[in-house]
């Protein structure tokens, strides 16, 4: 994701670090843009009769270093790769899964992984996912061409190409395109390979997309022909009558994000309202709003619910290729992907 992000990021620079109004004070959620939207934690606003306060940011990087700065939110969004760092810092405490009923019901293989270096602490909950593939025009591009990741060196696209803006979406890309599918046990050569590659692939970019309403336009207007896109592309310019394509089954596979949010130590708002939060979100009747922005929930319950037709529509089906998963890495490989990526987009 991480990652991510999504839905009306657009706002993002105009609102960082800026709560909305109308909101209860006493919880302060730290987030992406778009991600205060009522409807994704509707249980919340009957039990309390308004939303938390939120409080945006425009990546994990920068969220992370204001609150290593001393801001101090109640409950933050973050991907999962860069979980591991978090706790590192002390930023977080662990959740009492106690207290959350639909613990139970989240999809295992979005909690079955140990982001706590062993302590038997749960610091994150999973709440939202989604794929990232090759998003493409397809009045442009042939199906053959988009077959493989090596569209995006390819020649015949140059400065038509775009990639996200964001550390973890570039090298799961550049992993895949090289040969690995898990970065959690990456070595120094499968680093080192993924870096050269996307060097390469800098040169045949028109630019890096910084959210889903940029890349759309770019779409729209033919500037771009192909994409490293998150799954919500698809709907979205589907819905436009954009002939846009999304190809998730490439020879060497696409990838999968994963967000969700962590509980701060230091916050001075309400612990049972950080836990009502957490629980509304996690609510079914958060599921279908989620799904119609693009994400999937980590609720497996209440997605057991969704056909497969309505999941493949929005990006989401099953997937007969390789998948790197986004999960955490450590905190040593995170920053060493971070320093790179910088100095690859700056030329060098």
């Amino acid at each position: 994701m991480s990652t991510a992000f999504r839905l009306t990021a657009t706002t993002a620079l105009a609102v960082l670090a800026t709560p909305i109004s109308a909101a209860d004070g006493d919880l302060i959620v730290f987030d992406y843009a778009g991600f205060e939207l009522p409807e994704f934690h509707s249980a919340y606003v009957d039990a309390h009769g308004a939303s938390p306060e939120f409080t945006f940011f425009g990546d994990e990087e920068e969220a992370f270093q204001k609150m290593v700065s001393g801001f101090r939110p109640d409950v933050s969004h973050v991907c999962a790769g860069s979980v591991t760092k978090w706790v590192a810092s002390g930023l977080l405490e662990p959740w009492d899964t106690s207290r959350i009923p639909a613990f139970a019901d989240l999809n295992a293989d979005l909690t079955g992984q140990d982001v706590t270096e062993g302590t038997g602490n749960t610091y994150f909950i999973p709440l939202d996912f989604g794929s990232t593939g090759i998003a493409y025009n397809m009045d442009e591009v042939p199906a053959e061409d988009v077959a493989s990741l090596d569209v995006f060196r390819n020649p015949k696209y140059a400065q038509r190409i775009t990639l996200p803006d964001n550390v973890d979406d570039a090298y799961a890309l550049a992993y895949l395109a090289t040969g690995t599918t898990d970065w959690t046990t990456a070595t120094d050569a499968q680093f080192e390979a993924a870096s050269a590659w996307l060097r390469e692939v800098h040169s045949n970019l028109r630019t890096y997309w910084t959210d889903p309403a940029e890349l759309a336009q770019l779409l729209a207007t033919g500037e771009v022909l192909v994409a490293w896109a998150w799954n919500e592309t698809l709907p979205t310019m589907t819905e436009e009558g954009f002939p846009i394509g999304y190809q998730q089954e490439a020879a060497e596979g696409s990838s999968l994000w994963l967000c969700g949010y962590v509980n701060l130590a230091e916050g001075q708002g309400s612990e049972d309202k950080a836990y009502d939060f957490m629980n509304a979100m996690l609510d079914p009747s958060s599921t279908r709003p989620l799904l119609e922005a693009g994400y999937g929930h980590s609720n497996a319950a209440a997605m057991a619910q969704i056909s497969a037709e309505e999941l493949a529509s929005v990006g989401l089906g099953e997937v007969n290729a390789p998948v790197l998963a986004q999960l955490p890495m450590s905190k040593e490989l995170r920053e060493k992907q971070s320093a790179t990526f910088e100095r690859i987009k700056a030329g060098f």
